[in-house]
């Protein structure tokens, strides 16, 4: 008895996944969670961390190691003939062609004009453009499960309504059948009937492979599993849309700006003049004083100033450069704002079509229900043949057919209308 409670438990944990019911905005974070390109934000991160960290370590001080060995074809003399001047015997050192040293210097900067703090300001912004235009690629994720999550929707509507028209079509069969029997109608109306039974069979295995290909590739493109019989919850038909466009295109745009003015403030860092301190200890011959030809330690300290005038010959241009990007972001965005405007008008009129077929829907399917009745009247007093009545069933249900695609079509249409804004 216990292994068969044991078994049972066990059997319905491995049912389970398969009677899963999602929504929409869930499959939306588990295509996101799930997307490869998702590991890019830590890798954005990691980088940014090490640049912030490289550029601050330019106030540290700055080691540098040399060494040299050479030889020169002349050395300075001093052009002055002591014998002549009575200073016999007195020699004037000379230096030895060959010169040697060995140099460790330290720099420690004072003041840098700027130019690592506009360097770091400059390194975040430009990895908020890599984290933005990554939202701007994971969010194109969102069309993409509109079209497989509406898609499985469309195909369980077709497929609840196809297998109302087999009943419908099975009680006909029967209702002939007996026609037959009774001489009202002839084997070529239960034909006729027939075929339109295979045909309503032959749609649900179409249908059926459909939904399983759809089921697959959202299952696989969110990253879950699931058996085919899962259930998508469907949306309520809302209109009502936020007044403000919030694509992350727009935020994408400010980020570029951002950067190209930290790159306007990296300009001005590098026409300002630089302050640091030296030291620098060596071991070589001569040293520091040259009329001591031999090996001797040395060593000098102090403050340096340096300044790179050469930049303000291209300063001028550099910044009109960055101008000239900064417009073209400029006109990117409002490019971007004016083509989203029209898809949103666009889509806007798609919604008002669907919701006016809508109101027509119901009321010519039940003209169609009415005339398919009236000819099941005519087809049991045998005034009409089968194919008459088979005619006015498959007008009936293209009418319910018709409904279907204009109810599913408009939730995807306020959904493409969402994702044409953010909303």
């Amino acid at each position: 008895m216990k292994m068969k409670a044991f078994c049972l438990l066990i059997l319905l944990f491995c049912t389970m996944p398969g009677h899963a019911q999602l929504t929409i905005e869930e499959c939306y974070r588990q295509a996101q969670a799930n997307y490869p390109l998702i590991r890019q934000y830590e890798l954005i991160e990691k980088t940014e961390a090490y640049n912030l960290e490289n550029a601050a370590r330019g106030y540290l001080p700055q080691l540098a190691f040399s060494a040299q060995a050479s030889y020169q074809s002349d050395v300075t003399h001093i052009p002055i003939d002591l014998d002549a001047l009575g200073f016999s015997g007195v020699e004037i050192p000379t230096l030895s062609k060959d010169q040697y040293k060995a140099e460790l210097s330290l720099n420690q900067t004072i003041w840098d004009g700027g130019a690592i703090r506009s360097q770091r300001k400059a390194l975040r912004t430009q990895a908020d453009v890599e984290r933005c235009d990554l939202d701007v690629n994971l969010y194109t994720l969102r069309d993409r499960v509109n079209q497989l999550y509406f898609g499985i929707l469309l195909t369980d509507a077709r497929l609840r309504q196809n297998k109302v028209l087999q009943d419908e079509l099975k009680r006909h069969l029967a209702q002939v059948t007996s026609y037959i029997n009774n001489g009202i109608a002839n084997q070529a109306d239960y034909d006729a009937l027939r075929v339109d039974f295979l045909k309503a069979r032959q749609d649900e295995t179409a249908l059926r492979h459909t939904r399983c290909a759809y089921v697959q590739m959202l299952a696989r493109f969110i990253g879950q599993e699931f058996g085919e019989d899962v259930t998508l919850e469907k949306p309520r038909i809302d209109r009502s849309f936020a007044s403000t466009n919030m694509r992350p295109e727009l935020s994408l745009f400010d980020a570029k700006i951002r950067n190209l003015q930290a790159q306007d403030s990296r300009l001005t860092a590098g026409l300002m003049p630089r302050f640091s301190l030296f030291a620098t200890g060596g071991y070589g011959k001569p040293g520091l004083d040259m009329f001591e030809d031999r090996f001797q330690l040395y060593g000098m300290a102090g403050v340096r100033l340096s300044w790179n005038i050469g930049n303000f010959y291209t300063q001028k241009n550099d910044r009109r450069k960055i101008k000239t990007s900064i417009q073209s972001v400029e006109a990117q965005r409002e490019t971007f704002l004016f083509n989203t405007a029209l898809d949103v008008t666009q889509r806007d009129a798609a919604l008002d079509r669907y919701e006016e077929q809508l109101k027509y829907d119901d009321e010519i399917i039940a003209l169609r229900r009415s005339l398919r009745q009236a000819s099941e009247v005519k087809m049991s007093n045998g005034t009409l043949s089968g194919t008459d009545l088979t005619r006015d069933i498959h007008a009936e249900q293209a009418a319910i057919q018709d409904k279907i695609v204009h109810e599913i079509s408009l939730l995807m249409a306020i959904y493409d209308r969402k994702y044409a804004t953010n909303d």
